[in-house]
C-alpha cells in the first residue's frame, strides 16, 4: 500500500513533486496512527448503525403504527363520529327550522303583502306626480313671461341707450390721458438711466478694476504660496513617516510572514492534507474491517441461530402445524360455518313469518289494499299525435 501511495503521489502532478520528502516521510506514520485511532471508532459506529436500523425496524415503527393507530381511535374517529352522526344532523334541524320559521314566513310577507302594497304607493305616486308636473309646467311658463317683460327688456335698453354711450366717453378720455402719462414716462425713465449710470455703474466699475482687482490678486498670490509651503511640510511629514512605519513594522513584519509564517504554513497544510487523507484511507479500511467483521458475527448467528431455527421450524413446527390445522381447526371451522348457516336460514325464516304475520294483522283491521290502476304507457295515435300542419292551442285547433 505504500509503494502504491508513493507511485500516485509521484503521478499526482506538480504540487505532490513540490512537497518533497516531507510529505512522503509525514504520510506513513500519520496513515498508521490514524488507522490504530479510527477502526476502533468506525466499528462502533457501523454497530451503533446496525443496533439503529434494528431498534427502528423492530420497536420504533411498530410502537409508531400503534400510536398512530391509537391517536385515530382516540382522536380522529370520535370526531368523526361527532362530525358526521351529531353536528351534520343539527346543522340540518336548525337550517330546516331556520327556513320554516324565517324564510317562508318572509317570502310569503313578500310576496302577498308588500309587493301589492309597493304597487299600490308606486301608482299613487305616478298620478300624483302627472299632476305636479303639469302645475309646474304653468309656473315656469308664468314666471319666464314675467322675468322677460320686468327683468330683460328694462336691462337691454338701459344697456344699450345709458352704458353704452357713457362707456365710450370714459374709454375716449383713458386713451388722451393715457398718451400724456406714456410721454412723462419715457422721460423719467431716461433720467433715470443716466443718473444710475453715472452715478453708480461708473464708480462701481472704476473700484472694481482699479482697488478690488488688485488686491484680489494680492491675497491670491499669498494663499498660493502659503498653500504650497503646507503641502511641503506635509510631504516632508509623510515621507518620514511613510519610511519609520516601513522600516518599524512593514519589512519586519514581511520576514516574519516569508521566513517564519509561511514556511510554517505549508508544514501545516502537507500535514492537515496528509491527516486529512489519512482519516480517508482509515475509515474506509475500517468500514472493509467493519464490513468483514459483521460478515462474519452474521455468519456465525446464522449457522448458531437462524439455521437451528429454520430447521425446527420447518422439520418439526410445520407438520405440527399442518396436523393441528387438518384435525382440530378446519373441522372447527366446518362446524362454525354449518352453525352460521343454519342460524341464518332460522333467522330468514323468523323474518318472513313476522312480514306474514304484519299483513294478516294489516289485511284484518284496513281491509285488502285498493289495486292499483294500470296506467297506459302507449305512443298517441296518428290522429291524436301533433303534426306541423295541426294546431296545438285550443281556440286555433282544427
Amino acid at each position: 500500500m505504500c509503494m502504491v501511495d508513493l507511485e500516485k503521489a509521484s503521478g499526482a502532478g506538480p504540487q505532490r513533486d513540490a512537497e518533497g520528502c516531507l510529505a512522503v516521510a509525514i504520510r506513513l506514520p500519520v496513515r498508521i496512527v490514524v488507522l490504530v485511532l479510527v477502526v476502533p471508532v468506525r466499528m462502533v459506529w457501523d454497530a451503533l448503525v446496525v443496533a439503529g436500523r434494528f431498534l427502528r425496524d423492530t420497536v420504533l415503527r411498530p410502537v409508531g403504527r400503534a400510536l398512530a393507530w391509537l391517536g385515530r381511535a382516540v382522536f380522529v374517529w370520535p370526531l368523526v363520529g361527532l362530525w358526521r352522526y351529531v353536528v351534520v344532523p343539527l346543522a340540518r334541524g336548525v337550517g330546516w327550522l331556520g327556513r320554516v320559521l324565517l324564510v317562508v314566513p318572509a317570502v310569503w310577507l313578500y310576496r302577498w303583502v308588500l309587493t301589492p302594497v309597493g304597487h299600490g304607493i308606486a301608482w299613487l305616486c305616478a298620478r300624483a306626480g302627472a299632476g305636479f308636473v303639469g302645475v309646474g309646467r304653468g309656473l315656469y311658463a308664468a314666471l319666464v313671461w314675467l322675468g322677460r317683460y320686468l327683468v330683460v327688456v328694462p336691462a337691454v335698453w338701459l344697456y344699450r341707450w345709458v352704458l353704452t354711450p357713457v362707456g365710450h366717453g370714459i374709454a375716449w378720455f383713458c386713451a388722451r390721458a393715457g398718451s400724456v402719462l406714456a410721454a412723462m414716462g419715457r422721460g423719467l425713465y431716461v433720467a433715470l438711466v443716466w443718473l444710475g449710470r453715472y452715478l453708480v455703474v461708473v464708480p462701481a466699475v472704476w473700484l472694481y478694476r482699479w482697488v478690488l482687482t488688485p488686491v484680489g490678486h494680492g491675497i491670491a498670490w499669498c494663499g498660493r504660496q502659503v498653500a504650497r509651503g503646507v503641502r511641503l511640510v506635509l510631504t516632508g511629514v509623510g515621507f518620514v513617516l511613510y519610511w519609520t512605519v516601513r522600516v518599524l513594522l512593514v519589512l519586519p513584519a514581511l520576514a516574519v510572514w516569508r521566513w517564519v509564517l509561511t514556511p510554517v504554513g505549508r508544514v501545516l497544510a502537507v500535514v492537515g492534507r496528509e491527516v486529512a487523507d489519512a482519516a480517508g484511507h482509515a475509515w474506509r479500511i475500517a468500514g472493509h474491517l467493519s464490513r468483514a467483521v459483521g460478515r462474519f458475527l452474521g455468519t456465525v448467528l446464522r449457522w448458531t441461530v437462524a439455521e437451528p431455527a429454520r430447521w425446527v421450524y420447518r422439520s418439526v413446527l410445520t407438520p405440527v402445524g399442518h396436523a393441528v390445522r387438518d384435525a382440530v381447526v378446519r373441522p372447527l371451522a366446518e362446524a362454525g360455518r354449518s352453525v352460521g348457516r343454519a342460524t341464518r336460514q332460522a333467522l330468514a325464516s323468523a323474518r318472513l313469518t313476522a312480514r306474514q304475520a304484519r299483513a294478516d294483522v294489516r289485511r284484518m283491521l284496513f281491509g285488502e289494499p285498493a289495486e292499483r290502476r294500470p296506467v297506459d304507457r302507449r305512443e298517441p295515435s296518428a290522429a291524436e299525435a301533433r303534426t306541423l300542419g295541426s294546431s296545438t292551442t285550443a281556440l286555433t285547433k282544427d
